[in-house]
């Protein structure tokens, strides 16, 4: 992603972003110009844009705009800026609040001023994000409607299965029988939102070969490969498998100080879900890929690793063995040769 340069920017924008309010906090250089609030709305966002334009010396390529990520209540007004090519930065609140160290209180406006702040102070680390195609936004909306339907299902079979051993017969079966329909309604949308997705991937030449490769890598289903793609960006976003470890919490990090040293662990701070894919998967190559098996009972069984580090390095493996496909337009092969190589 493209650097944002100190001496190209002039104002810096700070909004604190919620359901129906946007508070603005205008920065120019040192100083704070004014807040203002508007409505989460598309005409009262172009309307305050072209406030904005009335600024001294003001325009919106010596302008950056700065929000945390709050899903989809950002669409408005990363739709709106990117309307007028405006340069857009969007980051964790976690990162933004271990960034201006400790803080008492806070509102929407005070929020505001921080992250502008924080936009000034961090000017030089700032990265742009590159717009996702309407594609890729149309498959995030299916697969988060598809991980609500899941946990829908779980809700309802979960207990009815547990409560078999613990009630009698004809009231466990009384149960699972009145909510027949509704298992069953929950059961053909999941299966229809399913279909929506392979049809979209699909019809689209770039997503259907990215879908072939990252599924041509033992383990990798195509819910994993999704998500990949997704948080991704299509591998625009992130290119690199030391980021994507990172981002997903693979990568352990040392905690050392003096001569306290403790042993490297991974990050809290990660994408959960894409985490816990990747461990089913590493937990699948570890049964059906001969490689990995020996790999992890050498490490487990021979040297005394815990199983759940040599699992994590089992989730990175993957992580390389993809980027490395993905990278050189390619499907997974087991003996690959990579061209121009010289075999001693």
């Amino acid at each position: 992603m493209e650097a944002v340069k100190i001496k190209k920017y002039l104002y810096f924008i700070g909004v604190d972003v919620s359901k129906n309010e946007l508070d603005f906090a205008v920065r120019k250089g040192r100083h704070l110009a004014f807040h203002q609030e508007i409505k989460n709305e598309t005409a009262e966002i172009t309307s305050f844009i072209r406030e904005l334009k009335t600024l001294p010396n003001f325009s919106i390529g010596k302008s950056v705009f700065c929000m945390e990520q709050t899903g989809i209540y950002c669409n408005h007004l990363i739709t709106c800026l990117k309307r007028v090519k405006a340069n857009v930065v969007c980051v964790g609140s976690e990162h933004i609040r271990q960034s201006i160290g400790k803080v008492r209180g806070k509102n929407d406006k005070v929020d505001a001023i921080r992250i502008a702040e924080y936009a000034y102070t961090q000017r030089e680390e700032l990265r742009l994000i590159l717009p996702k195609r309407p594609i890729i936004g149309q498959l995030a909306m299916l697969n988060t409607l598809r991980n609500r339907l899941l946990n829908l299902q779980i809700a309802i079979q979960n207990p009815l299965k547990e409560q078999k051993g613990f009630v009698k017969k004809g009231m466990a079966k009384q149960g699972i029988k009145l909510c027949a329909r509704s298992t069953e309604a929950i059961r053909l949308d999941i299966a229809e939102v399913e279909g929506q997705i392979a049809a979209i991937t699909d019809s689209d030449a770039r997503l259907k070969r990215l879908m072939e490769i990252i599924t041509s890598v033992k383990s990798i289903g195509w819910v994993t490969a999704l998500n990949i793609l997704i948080t991704t960006n299509e591998f625009k976003n992130i290119n690199n498998p030391k980021k994507f470890a990172c981002y997903s919490g693979v990568a352990p990090f040392k905690d050392e100080s003096g001569k306290a040293i403790s042993k490297a662990r991974i990050s809290h701070f990660a994408n959960k879900k894409m985490k816990t894919l990747l461990h089913l998967c590493a937990a699948t190559a570890k049964r059906t890929i001969p490689e990995i098996k020996a790999y992890f009972e050498r490490k487990t069984v021979g040297e005394g690793k815990s199983k759940m580090s040599v699992l994590n390095a089992i989730r990175y493996k993957l992580i390389l063995r993809i980027f490395a496909c993905v990278n050189q337009d390619r499907r997974y092969e087991e003996n690959y040769i990579r061209k121009g190589s010289i075999l001693t």
